[in-house]
């Protein structure tokens, strides 16, 4: 018992010290995670290239600084050479002495050129904004903050497109892994260089960022793309690019439509910059910063990586405790290595295939000592009982002690709990003509239901849904039981779109074997049932109940009827508005049922279909076509129905064939004045 306690209080302690994070272990991680930038094989971006000033081109061309004339033709040569964007990491903070500005604000009015300012902690600030609109909590307190900024003179940040700072933020090591894209001035954010030659390139005035009470979560050009940073708005460099490097004084190569960044590698102009490679120029950290950007690698720090750490050095430290002191030790010296190694490969994989940085130092620092400290009590013990049977070889005694160990075993009770669950029924419509096709063929059937079905369970599951039951060609599951999952809702919808994704290019196979295609309808709830253990003493499954269940099995059934491949109930759809494309489309009374419940449908996530179609408009008009249908304007809303054919992409034109329909049929009914625009379903 002793050698245990001994272990596992060894176990908790070297947690309990990764737990507390010291800054000496953040340098240690740090270190580790340097060797997954070491062992990537150095590439070149082909958009990037390096036109460097250094010692022989000031032989030829003058002894630095130029005159901005001087400079000015420079950039001039680089753009008849065809340079998309020119880069000029230099602070223009005086006036030239030769009193050439207005050559120089000229080229830079009338080019895509890029230069440079600084943040002081001065409280002067000449710096030059840029439109940056915060989404969400107040980014003070995360963006890093400066008293002040250094701009470029007047003349110059009036007539230049962009100005970006520079600035760069090694650790506590002096070594740069992260860059920050944006800093803060008092109450103005700043962009830092390479986010304004990414708004260049985009052709886009402004930024977006995005924050929450965690810290920044990302950044995001209007016209390019999202850039997920850290709490802190930086992002992690990926040093395996490079950018192609030319001489300025030499015949200049083809630079049609690149990122061109002016070097300064002349002796005493260059500040060369310590990173995980080794020291490298500035202007190669420039270039791996917008190559991570442009490349669409973000590298991070995912929210799990300091929990998955931490289990992994108490679990694997653990079970590596338990084969030393239960088996043989020579067991632990053979599982060592392969923890070990394992533990490395798993950290190295991570970050070559899904950019996350997860540290492998300290669990292989646990287990190691956990192995050392385990197999030195297991040894001590050992040697301990040979002395003791030495010993007292002569006074055996006759009878064991027999210990009678009595094991409690988790016994599975009939009957639930009641709670909040969403429901997903996924259907297939029209599957008699598809079974049909395989009458004489019963195993292909089999196979294309497999097909069908396997996919769909891997993203409900993914997603963090339970799969209740297959009944058929039918899949029902729910979110929420066993385990608690956090926006239920979410991920629900996301499920039943993915689903749609998926089933798209399954019907693209099945058409190239002349197969029909698969059609689905998808129900989706939310509401309170039973759930839990459910069947009889002999035989039972984990499975739900209750009227939530039922509504969400009619509503799948209702999709066929409103042209629709998916239908929520309201309670599903409420607040879920700003993550996907909601449209209400109708109150309806299921069979069986008296209450009316709204019912919607989604078209895909909002940030997604309002860039792809004529959304805020068509949601206005659909609103109007609901309002003069509910009030039985006929005319008006068959013209509605009509004309709304064609929106939303077409997506909706079977709903708006049907609604045409059914207000045809509506008005040769004798409904009453107060009639509340229900719909009463004779048919699941």
């Amino acid at each position: 018992m002793k050698k245990w306690l001994i272990s596992l209080f060894i176990i908790l302690v070297l947690c309990g010290i990764r737990f507390t994070d010291p800054w000496m272990l953040d340098m240690v991680r740090m270190k580790a995670l340097d060797q997954h930038q070491r062992n990537q094989t150095q590439q070149s971006l082909s958009n990037l290239v390096t036109i460097e000033v250094n010692n022989e081109t000031l032989k030829k061309r003058g002894q630095w600084p130029w005159d901005r004339n001087t400079l000015a033709n420079q950039i001039i040569k680089l753009y008849q050479a065809g340079a998309g964007i020119v880069v000029l990491p230099i602070l223009f903070a005086d006036e030239d002495r030769f009193g050439k500005d207005d050559a120089l604000a000229r080229i830079l009015k009338k080019t895509p050129t890029v230069i440079g300012q600084i943040p002081t902690n001065e409280p002067e600030n000449s710096g030059v904004t840029r439109g940056v609109s915060a989404i969400g909590s107040p980014w003070k307190g995360w963006v890093y903050q400066y008293r002040g900024a250094l701009g470029p003179i007047p003349i110059l940040s009036e007539n230049a497109n962009a100005v970006g700072m520079m600035i760069i933020a090694p650790e506590k090591d002096g070594v740069v892994r992260r860059m920050p894209l944006v800093i803060a001035v008092e109450d103005q954010l700043y962009p830092s260089m390479s986010m304004e030659i990414l708004r260049i390139a985009a052709g886009d005035q402004s930024y977006q960022i995005k924050t929450s009470e965690a810290g920044v979560e990302a950044l995001r050009i209007p016209k390019y793309k999202i850039i997920d940073t850290d709490a802190n708005a930086n992002i992690w460099l990926d040093f395996k690019w490079r950018t192609s490097v030319y001489p300025l004084h030499e015949k200049l190569p083809d630079l049609t439509g690149k990122i061109v960044i002016v070097s300064m590698t002349a002796s005493g102009l260059d500040n060369p910059v310590s990173t995980p490679l080794g020291v490298i120029h500035s202007h190669d950290v420039i270039g791996a910063s917008v190559a991570t950007m442009m490349t669409g690698r973000n590298i991070i720090r995912p929210y799990w990586a300091d929990l998955s750490e931490l289990a992994a050095s108490f679990i694997l430290s653990l079970l590596l405790c338990i084969v030393v002191l239960k088996l043989r030790w020579y067991f632990g010296a053979i599982l060592l290595p392969i923890f070990l190694i394992g533990t490395y490969y798993t950290s190295s994989y991570l970050f070559t295939e899904h950019d996350y940085l997860i540290d492998w130092s300290w669990p292989t620092i646990t287990i190691f000592i956990t192995w050392a400290i385990s197999a030195f009590l297991r040894f001590m013990e050992e040697y301990r009982l040979r002395q003791e049977i030495k010993k007292q070889f002569e006074h055996y005694l006759a009878p064991a002690m027999v210990k009678k160990l009595q094991k409690n075993p988790t016994l599975l009770k009939l009957g639930g709990d009641t709670k909040e669950l969403t429901l997903l029924f996924c259907d297939i419509r029209g599957f008699t003509p598809i079974s049909e096709q395989f009458k004489s063929d019963p195993q292909g059937l089999t196979k294309l239901i497999n097909r069908f079905l396997t996919p769909m369970t891997d993203i409900i599951m993914r997603n963090g849904g339970t799969i209740d039951k297959y009944m058929g060609d039918c899949i029902m599951a729910f979110w929420n039981a066993p385990l608690d999952v956090d926006k239920q809702r979410y991920w629900a919808i996301q499920s039943a779109h993915e689903m749609l994704e998926h089933l798209e290019g399954l019907n693209e196979e099945l058409e190239k074997e002349n197969s029909l295609p698969i059609k689905v309808g998808i129900g989706l709830n939310t509401g309170e049932v039973v759930v839990g253990n459910m069947g009889s003493d002999q035989r039972f499954d984990y499975s739900c109940l209750g009227d939530a269940v039922n509504l969400a099995a009619r509503l799948e059934g209702q999709s066929k009827n409103y042209g629709v491949e998916i239908i929520l109930g309201e309670e599903t759809a409420v607040n879920m508005e700003k993550d996907f494309a909601m449209l209400e489309l109708d109150k309806i009374a299921v069979k069986g049922k008296e209450e009316a419940v709204s019912i919607y449908t989604t078209l895909g996530q909002y940030d997604v279909i309002e860039h792809t179609m004529n959304w805020v408009l068509g949601v206005k008009q659909h609103e109007k076509f609901i309002s003069f249908y509910r009030s039985q304007n006929w005319e008006i809303a068959l013209k509605f129905a009509v004309d709304l054919r064609d929106e939303f992409n077409g997506t909706l034109t079977k709903y708006y064939d049907n609604m045409r329909e059914r207000i045809i049929e509506l008005q040769s009914a004798n409904l009453p004045q107060d009639w509340d625009g229900v719909y009463r379903a004779t048919s699941k």
